[in-house]
């Protein structure tokens, strides 16, 4: 009988436990902030000698509180069979949105 008792218990707690989860999860708030000024005009790097293996992802400007912040190129590891399509800003209504730089087969 303690057996059984303890075993509805444990059950009860992993209700209970995963209820909480996801109760937690869809109270969550997401908050996104865009631009409306467009980003400033694109500064040209010396793109380094090419490596083996390896992608050159050109530097962008980076929204960060509240004005825009110039992150500079840097290497990708190469997947074989995928192609790099670097971030890009695009205009969404009167506000720019960042599009991340991605793998594409």
């Amino acid at each position: 009988m303690n057996q059984i008792i303890r075993m509805r218990i444990a059950q009860l707690a992993l209700i209970a436990a995963g209820a909480f989860a996801v109760a937690s999860a869809t109270a969550a708030e997401v908050i996104v902030v865009e631009p409306s000024a467009p980003p400033p005009a694109v500064r040209y790097e010396a793109v380094p000698a090419a490596r083996a293996g390896y992608v050159w992802d050109k530097g962008h400007w980076r929204w960060d509180h509240g004005q825009y912040v110039w992150v500079t190129g840097h290497w990708q590891v190469e997947r074989v069979g995928y192609h790099w399509v670097p971030g890009h800003w695009i205009q969404h209504g009167p506000n720019w949105r960042w599009v991340e730089g991605h793998w594409a087969a």
